[in-house]
């Protein structure tokens, strides 16, 4: 399976269905960014975190080895702050 990838610089819905996220490089971060990924398919935060709250680094990769991390409902990034990302997921 090839990957596939989002640009966001804003709380998207990536993808809905099943998923496996590949990683996340992030490009710009700035004003307090934090960005938490979930398993939902209807950009639900009651839904199941992935990556809780985290605060990204501008110019910096994060790669989830061994087959990534798989997601049976979808995938729902939500950021605050100023943060432009790349999600890479199959």
């Amino acid at each position: 399976m090839s990957a596939n990838y989002k640009s966001i610089s804003a709380t998207t819905q990536v993808k809905v269905g099943f998923t496996v996220l590949k990683g996340i490089f992030v490009s710009a971060a700035s004003s307090t960014p934090t960005i938490t990924v979930y398993d939902s398919g209807t950009a639900d935060t009651n839904d199941p975190k992935i990556l809780a709250v985290f605060v990204p680094a501008a110019a910096t990769n994060h790669t989830f080895t061994n087959n990534g991390i798989t997601a049976s409902k979808g995938l729902y990034v939500v950021i605050s702050g100023t943060v432009v990302a790349t999600i890479i997921y199959e």
